[in-house]
């Protein structure tokens, strides 16, 4: 027994009162796990605060050296590549000459869900970070936590299946040289080496490529930006060739059946390929690094992500004309699609085209990946180390490592097609919570009128609102999946479209300060709804994936998060907005 309880049993004792030591130790273990779990909602709900002044100029932070050109480059460099030259043969075997529609819908809802993000990008200017930081200001330390595992999750299994696809059309081009055509081992480049029924995988070229890229963008960002922007300007004009080609090798009876498997499988198809369209979230964790944040970043996101849904367009019409969508391959279905009408020299192309494409679309999702890590890592809800910034190349060394071994060791070892079935989950969550952060940031704050005799606030109303917002959408989404009644979708619908009007007019709006997204609450509404629609039409591999990670992630603040996060002395972590443009 501790001196504490002791001296606890004789002050009892001395009042006239008989208490045993296990009741002591019986309240002492009540008292210790009140004020564990009072502390871990305490840290749990507290949330970032915003000076409007000018950062520091410590010199621990990145260097400003990207413009808008620059911008546009890293969006499109992010998006063009995975979903042209691998998404497109691995959805069109579901949902044929439907993946167009597939490519339209998830391009639709990026497009409402880039809005938002461009709000919030002008808003936020000064710091990476991206939908982690938005979710830390907008609502509490656990939900930001949550985003960023979700969100890193889709990034490591996206830089892995790249990573074995660019491995594949590398060794498609080596096999131009005759002495190694028809040589190549599968485990070096072409799928992999299969073992224990398929579960691993082995490649060992892809390693080999995420290690190089990991070392470029170490250099610096000036560096890694010059690769990207030759790389992504190559291959936009090499797409551009392929769709003027494979226009005049279309036939139109490919076409047809448009939709062999039924619409369910197309909007599968869309959330599959929502990976495919990410770069504007790339653009938007370049906030440190952007020359003109507040000005650049709405333009870097929206222009890029309006390119990539034309492109995308017009390559899965083409694609789907030339070849019959049962014929297409999942590994290179551009190159082969080409090769199987005797265009050999347009294969060859492509396969540059994809090599380019595959490159920029890699690098610039390692990039977006350290950053987020710097971000944690300065935040405290990752070890330290993660936020060291080199003092001469002002790049996040270490958390440029650590991303480039964990998408090294899972592109090593795992099949592309196995991976892409629980992709799209972060993606979907995080820009879900985004158009919320839209939605809760612009509600003014109306404490000095608030009625005291409310059970709860007028903002914990609000949230309510938008929760039950996204679980109709999943409802229906569900419904619609699964064959449900049209009785009860329809009730699902009602209770979305109560929601949205009870945001629009049970809260005042304010106007944002920069950039303004249209029609808010109504474009965060249909943003919310729609990502949560797609993702009840995911595999449920990927629903089982979301559940797991979200346990996964509460542990590991409980254990550690909480425990280290860095608030200041008022209990807000301090971040410094970008200062104002001069006159323009």
């Amino acid at each position: 027994m501790n001196f504490r309880v002791i001296n606890k049993i004789k002050y009892d004792r001395q009042r006239g009162h008989k208490i045993l030591p296990m009741d002591i130790l019986q309240k002492d273990a009540s008292s210790s796990s009140t004020s564990c779990f009072s502390h871990f909602c305490s840290s749990a709900l507290r949330a970032k605060t915003l000076k409007s002044s000018s950062p520091d100029g410590s010199g621990e932070g990145l260097i400003r050296r990207l413009g808008v050109f620059d911008l546009l480059l890293l969006g499109v460099g992010a998006s063009i590549g995975a979903g042209i030259f691998v998404v497109t043969g691995t959805v069109a075997r579901d949902a044929g000459p439907g993946v167009t529609v597939s490519f339209i819908l998830a391009g639709a809802s990026c497009v409402l869900n880039a809005l938002c993000y461009a709000e919030l990008a002008s808003r936020f200017p000064a710091v990476v970070g991206g939908a982690y930081l938005y979710a830390y200001t907008a609502f509490n330390e656990i939900t930001a936590f949550l985003v960023f595992m979700q969100l890193m999750l889709d990034y490591h299994i996206g830089a892995a299946s790249i990573a074995r696809s660019l491995a594949s059309y590398v060794a498609t081009i080596f096999e131009l040289i005759p002495a190694l055509k028809g040589n190549i081992p599968p485990w070096v480049g072409h799928g992999g080496q299969e073992f224990f029924g398929g579960a691993l995988s082995i490649n060992i070229l892809a390693p080999i490529l995420l290690a190089l890229l990991t070392i470029v963008l170490c250099q610096g960002v000036k560096e890694s930006s010059a690769v990207n922007s030759f790389m992504t300007s190559t291959k936009v004009l090499i797409v551009i060739f392929v769709i003027i080609v494979g226009s005049f090798k279309v036939d139109v009876d490919n076409w047809s059946p448009f939709a062999p498997n039924g619409f369910e499988e197309i909007l599968t198809g869309a959330t599959v390929v929502f990976f495919a369209y990410v770069g504007f979230d790339a653009v938007a964790n370049s906030a440190e690094e952007s020359k003109r944040p507040q000005r650049d970043l709405p333009i870097g996101i929206l222009g890029s992500l309006l390119i990539c849904v034309i492109l995308y367009i017009a390559v899965c019409l083409v694609i789907t004309g030339m070849v019959p969508y049962n014929m297409l391959g999942e590994d290179a279905p551009l190159a082969e699609a080409f090769t199987s009408k005797g265009l050999k020299y347009v294969s060859i192309l492509i396969s540059i085209g994809a090599v380019a494409g595959l490159t920029t679309t890699l690098l610039v999702g390692l990039y977006v990946q350290s950053r987020l890590y710097l971000g944690l890592g300065r935040d405290g809800l990752l070890p330290s180390i993660f936020a060291k910034v080199h003092p001469k190349r002002h790049t996040p060394v270490h958390s440029q490592v650590w991303v480039g071994i964990i998408a090294a060791v899972l592109g090593g070892l795992f099949n592309v097609h196995v991976l892409s079935h629980i992709l799209s989950v972060g993606s979907l969550t995080g820009y879900s919570v985004v158009a919320a952060c839209v939605v809760t940031l612009r509600w003014k704050k109306r404490t000095e009128n608030q009625d005291s005799s409310k059970c709860m606030s007028t903002w914990c109303e609000g949230v309510i609102w938008i929760v039950i917002l996204a679980c109709c959408g999943f409802a229906t989404g569900a419904l619609y999946r699964f064959g449900g009644s049209f009785i009860f979708i329809i009730v699902a619908l009602v209770i979305a479209i109560l929601a949205c009007a009870a945001l629009c007019f049970r809260q005042d709006y304010s106007e944002a300060p920069g950039f303004s997204c249209p029609w808010v609450p109504i474009v965060p509404s249909v943003c919310i709804f729609f990502n949560i629609f797609l993702f009840a039409q995911l595999h449920y591999e990927a629903w089982i994936r979301f559940v797991v990670l979200s346990l996964v992630s509460v542990g590991i603040y409980a254990f550690y998060g909480q425990y280290h996060a860095n608030p200041s002395s008022d209990e807000t972590i301090i971040y410094h907005m970008a200062p104002e443009e001069d006159g323009h």
